[in-house]
């Protein structure tokens, strides 16, 4: 049973990359075609914080941006959602933030991501995550990407060490991006090492196969699920593409969660709302069932939209929502 302090000032405090994406203003032209572009506060993290704060959450951030006018954009944006921006810090000048590319061409998505060896988010250092902080929230996110380069990886174990010591739920969202990592073995090492602090664990099955990858090849869900269990994870959710996604609890029960069918815009942001909503649910109290009919409604908006974090809706709009897809699709989420 996820215990989750009360009494704090902040609800979550994800932690990872707060960064840029640029779009075709029209989602159905390539960059090669198109002559208008978008840009939008990026980033798994960043998203997640995003759909938290607009569901309610008191949602702070823990992260490293560029002293630039991009850095200012991004920090503006989240200061004017009311994320709590104490846990945000700046590079030396001339260290960017990462940039991620979206088009989607004949009904594919391609994610290019275009970052340096030396980029903002991967510089966040131990010495700037503040145990004062960590301590004030109720929960934190860490995002696997992070985990990727040193000294970002050292701060976010700082910060596991810290969440544990204050006794927070921990939530480890696998986020998997293949341009930050060397080899298979060292996404498998880091991730792992994560995955032990964590109540929660999403990621898709394809990112949990990475995760096990040293431990077992071939584990099914329910093997991978009961594998988490023997450590701290009360909670496993395994996504499946458009075959929807598997929750597992350590009591037992197992959830079959279908996706609400939209005319896709692309395939990305559908996790990070995904989890936001999930997360909102946990964090006042819903049953999980609940928690999970929001998790797939959200989703389905934001891969129905030509952006991220601006597909992101506030609560009156995602129950709403909630309620027609069951009008008209039936139940989205059964208990098997």
């Amino acid at each position: 049973m996820l215990k989750i302090p009360e009494g704090r000032k902040l609800d979550c405090i994800p932690v990872g990359r707060l960064a840029i994406d640029i779009n075709p203003a029209d989602m159905r032209e390539s960059f090669g075609e198109c002559n208008h572009f978008k840009r939008y506060v990026g980033g798994s993290p960043a998203n997640t914080a995003v759909g938290l704060a607009k569901l309610g959450c008191r949602t702070g951030f823990i992260g490293k941006i560029s002293s630039d006018s991009l850095g200012d954009f991004v920090y503006k944006y989240v200061d004017d959602l009311g994320i709590n921006t104490n846990g945000i810090v700046r590079a030396e000048k001339e260290i960017p933030l990462a940039l991620a590319f979206t088009e989607t061409l004949q009904g594919k998505t391609n994610l290019m991501m275009y970052r340096t060896e030396i980029v903002a988010d991967l510089l966040l250092e131990p010495e700037e995550v503040s145990e004062d902080y960590i301590a004030s929230s109720r929960s934190i996110v860490i995002s696997g990407t992070a985990l990727s380069a040193s000294p970002s990886r050292d701060a976010c174990f700082k910060a596991l060490e810290l969440a544990a010591k204050h006794n927070l739920l921990i939530v480890f969202d696998i986020d998997y991006r293949p341009q930050v990592w060397k080899n298979k073995d060292e996404i498998a090492v880091y991730y792992s090492l994560a995955a032990k602090y964590a109540h929660i664990i999403i990621g898709s099955a394809e990112e949990f196969d990475l995760m096990d990858h040293l431990l077992a090849e071939g584990m099914d869900d329910r093997q991978t699920a009961e594998y988490w269990f023997k450590q701290k994870a009360e909670i496993i959710i395994i996504k499946h593409g458009s075959e929807g996604s598997m929750a597992y609890e350590k009591n037992g029960r197992c959830f079959k969660i279908d996706i609400v069918p939209v005319n896709a815009v692309k395939s990305t942001g559908g996790g990070d709302s995904y989890s936001s909503a999930f997360l909102y649910g946990v964090l006042n109290g819903r049953e999980i069932k609940d928690c999970l009919e929001l998790a797939t409604v959200s989703a389905s908006l934001a891969v129905a939209a030509p952006c991220c974090s601006e597909a992101m809706v506030g609560l009156e709009e995602l129950e709403l929502q909630r309620k027609n897809a069951k009008e008209k699709f039936g139940e989205l989420v059964k208990e098997i």
